[in-house]
Formats: C-alpha cells, sequence, structure tokens
C-alpha cells in the first residue's frame, strides 16, 4: 500500500472499512479527480475528495466570487469577494489535505481544451451551470473513456447519474439528454436555490467519485437519482441506453456532435 504513518492516521477511518480498506485508499491515492465548476455543487466535491485523500485534483472554473455565492458555496468566505473561485479552492484544499496535489484551471473548458483537462483523469465530475458545457464534458469523458459524474440543481431540486456509456449496456450522457443544441435555461440568478441543496448533490457526487476508483455497493453507472427537498424524497430512475444515440449508439458512432 506505501501509505505513510500520517495517510495511515488520516484516513483511519476509511481503512477500516472493508469495502475500502487500505488497497482502496491507495487505489485514491494514486487517482485523478478533474472538476468541472467550483461553485455550489463543487464546493462540497472539492472539500470532501480532498479529504478522502484523491492523490490529484484538477478544479476547472473560470469564475470570481460574488456576494451572492456565499448563501450555498460553502468553501468561501467574505474575504474571498473577488477572487477567482478555483485558486481559492485550491488553497482551501492545500490547507485541509497536504497529500493531494491540486491544479487550479482559471478558465472555461471548452471543445478545443476538453481533451487536455481530462488529460489522465481517472473520474470527472461535472457541476457546471451551462448545458453547452455539461455537453462538452460528457463528449470528452465518452471520448477519453473517463467515469463522469454528473449533478444538477434547481431551486429545491437536484438530480445525479453516472455515464460510462463506452461499456455495453451502459448509456452516456447524450442518452439522458438527446442531442439538443445550446439550451437557454433558467439561472439560479432567477429561479433561486436552496443552499443546502447544492451540499446535498454535492456530496453524493464525491461519493460516487470515490465508488468510481474504489468500487464499493451497487455500481450507479447508468441511473439518474431525483432529489426532491420539499417532500424530502429520492428516486432513482434506470436508463437505457440509446442504439440511435450520435455518441455512443452502435459501433458506428465513432464521432461525436462537434
Amino acid at each position: 500500500m506505501h501509505l505513510s504513518d500520517d495517510e495511515l492516521a488520516r484516513y483511519a477511518r476509511h481503512i477500516v472499512l472493508k469495502e475500502v480498506g487500505g488497497a482502496g485508499q491507495a487505489r485514491l491515492r494514486d487517482a485523478t479527480l478533474v472538476v468541472i465548476g467550483c461553485g455550489g455543487i463543487g464546493s462540497p466535491v472539492i472539500q470532501y475528495a480532498a479529504a478522502a485523500g484523491f492523490g490529484r485534483m484538477r478544479l476547472v472554473d473560470d469564475d470570481h466570487i460574488d456576494l451572492s455565492n456565499l448563501q450555498r458555496q460553502t468553501l468561501y468566505a467574505t474575504v474571498d469577494l473577488g477572487c477567482p473561485k478555483a485558486q481559492v479552492a485550491a488553497s482551501r484544499v492545500a490547507a485541509l489535505n497536504p497529500h493531494v496535489a491540486v491544479e487550479p484551471l482559471v478558465s472555461r473548458i471548452n471543445r478545443d481544451n476538453a481533451a487536455a483537462i481530462l488529460a489522465d483523469a481517472d473520474v470527472v465530475i461535472d457541476g457546471s451551470d451551462s448545458f453547452d458545457t455539461r455537453l462538452t464534458v460528457a463528449d470528452a469523458a465518452l471520448n477519453a473513456r473517463v467515469p463522469l459524474v454528473s449533478a444538477a440543481v434547481g431551486q429545491f431540486e437536484g438530480q445525479l447519474g453516472v455515464f460510462r456509456g463506452w461499456e455495453a449496456g451502459k448509456p452516456c450522457y447524450r442518452c439522458f439528454v438527446g442531442d439538443a443544441p445550446a439550451r437557454d435555461g433558467v439561472s439560479c440568478a432567477e429561479d433561486g436555490v436552496l443552499g443546502p441543496v447544492t451540499g446535498i448533490l454535492g456530496s453524493m457526487a464525491a461519493l460516487e467519485a470515490i465508488r468510481s476508483v474504489t468500487p464499493f455497493g451497487e455500481d450507479a453507472a447508468g441511473t439518474v437519482v431525483l432529489v426532491d427537498t420539499l417532500a424530502l424524497r429520492f428516486r432513482t430512475l434506470r436508463l437505457p441506453e440509446d442504439p440511435g444515440c450520435p455518441a455512443c449508439g452502435g459501433a458506428t458512432a465513432a464521432t461525436l456532435p462537434s
């Protein structure tokens, strides 16, 4: 395993779990996690992933911290206003766990840089607030065969999906959302979002990223969890693979939409 004494003490509550153990913790230490979006969902993702011991984390966000963010983006403080989210998030990771090599990217992922951003990734979490960005991340993850954990929130609701569309019988993200062009969605600035909902979905996304590296329990790939906090209800839907999907459907679908 080659875990140091400090790591053995730090991750003791993981190591004692038979489903994780020292071998699982070593896999986390050797894994690279890419986080797209360091906002409401990204905040708990980054905190729990760093605390869990991912060896390398790449944090991608071109936004700067605004006062309206602090209602739900718990990684930041009032003193951080105006600073780049990715850079501040990286400093928080460094303070939390010195065993994590963290790389902040103050830029927006797009079709030109997506492959480079996901290079050497073992899992990617997308908590971005743009549908076009989500398609970009999903296509890049599918091309690179990197497990995608996708989380989204709105008002009192959220959804979480895990996608490995290159595997037989497993849908990709486009099987779920279709081949729609970029949509004009309602932003949380217009529609609102209850702060703790982002915490719930972000924590669940971190959980699935850990599961992708250190398998335990039931595989969540091909499912979407719907969260309704008004009624405190969770529903799990199993998604079918779309044989006509332009991204993953059939052996001839090697070229993704541009």
